[in-house]
């Protein structure tokens, strides 16, 4: 982080504090006010092409114990951010849901609360996480293919390496800073990405040389993908106009992976100008691949029959090729992972399967 942006950092959480205590000492009970998180408030942003939080707000206020509580744990986050960018040190959302243990009055209840605090701070302030210093606990996703990367270490030494030639079979790993002044992309002779959705099929693919075969850049998403693999993404695609396919499981929770990574995801629509990539494709397991090629299907769960139900109200899924894949799936009350192609042969999925539905979408 430059010292601008921490400048810029801490000046905006101290505003929210001064906020905070103006109305205490004005005599008025100290509210905040956030845009309501649900689907119910995401819009359209025509300029970007992504799902935004729309303008139905909720507001967190100290007229009750319960939201007295609230307003200290915000304000426990603020000092514990500001400490952390005053010493230059960063910490993972798991170990600042563990300090909240000495802070007595204003500790979490779970890891969820706490995180929900860092996300509402970000809405507030116009501040990204990786600002605050607050990083996820996870590895970061894989890469393999033809792409140069140069990173700056935690020592400060910027080391470069190539995606495939210079990493072993596991891959490059995304780190949770992905921004300019620490990641810089050089292209190579990959033509497209192929973001997948499990740590099986990434593997299948690196074993069977796809990225090779076809000039691709295969990115593992690890299931629902962290914020720093939906932005890496996103400069794959604007920074080397590379164009991004999504290859997933086919389940209302797979497709979720794609719109998040397509669209925005609900709980971070406030940074979906930041983190998705609109012009996403998706390549994955759908209905009409259950019937075409015979797959070997799992029954929906109730969950799974809610979830896509769910989804037939989500604006994100309003496209009628959604539509027709999730009332398919409803109907046939089935499922289908993506290694269920394996029942034609381990080569099945780079000899035929992608290479059919890239080829449909003009990329190969």
């Amino acid at each position: 982080m430059t010292n601008d942006r921490r400048g810029i950092t801490m000046e905006r959480l101290t505003k929210i504090v001064e906020s905070i205590y103006d109305q205490f000492n004005e005599g008025e009970i100290p509210a905040m006010s956030l845009p309501l998180r649900s689907k119910s408030n995401i819009e359209f942003d025509p300029k970007h092409n992504v799902w935004k939080y729309g303008n139905m707000q909720t507001s967190r206020n100290c007229k009750t114990a319960k939201g007295a509580t609230v307003m200290l744990k915000t304000l426990h986050v603020i000092d514990f951010i500001d400490s952390m960018l005053k010493e230059s040190r960063s910490s993972t959302l798991r170990e600042m849901y563990y300090i909240s243990e000495g802070w007595g009055y204003g500790k979490f209840n779970s890891q969820d609360e706490s995180n929900m605090l860092a996300e509402d701070l970000e809405i507030v302030s116009n501040c990204m996480r990786e600002d605050f210093k607050l990083r996820p606990e996870e590895d970061g996703a894989r890469v393999i293919g033809d792409i140069t990367i140069t990173a700056t270490n935690r020592k400060g030494v910027k080391q470069t390496l190539n995606c495939r030639d210079d990493v072993p079979d596991a891959g490059y790993n995304i780190p949770f800073n992905v921004e300019k002044d620490k990641v810089t992309l050089k292209p190579g002779t990959a033509k497209f990405v192929i973001a997948i959705e499990t740590g099986g099929m990434f593997d299948r693919l690196v074993e069977n040389g796809f990225d090779e075969k076809h000039n691709a850049l295969l990115v593992h998403l690890k299931g629902q993908p962290a914020r720093s693999t939906r932005r890496f993404i996103k400069r794959l695609n604007e920074e080397l106009k590379l164009p991004v396919t999504v290859f997933t499981d086919g389940d209302p929770w797979s497709f979720r992976i794609f719109a998040s990574v397509a669209y925005g995801a609900i709980k971070t629509a406030h940074i979906s100008d930041y983190l998705a990539t609109p012009t996403s494709q998706f390549i994955g397991i759908t209905a009409s691949d259950i019937l075409n090629y015979k797959l070997k299907t799992d029954v929906l769960s109730d969950k799974d029959i809610a979830a896509l139900k769910s989804e037939l109200s989500d604006p994100r899924f309003k496209d009628q090729f959604w539509v027709s894949e999730i009332e398919a799936m409803l109907s046939m009350k089935k499922k289908a992972e993506q290694q269920a192609l394996a029942k034609y042969g381990l080569d099945f999925v780079t000899d035929q399967y992608l290479p059919e539905k890239l080829t449909d979408l003009g990329i190969l």
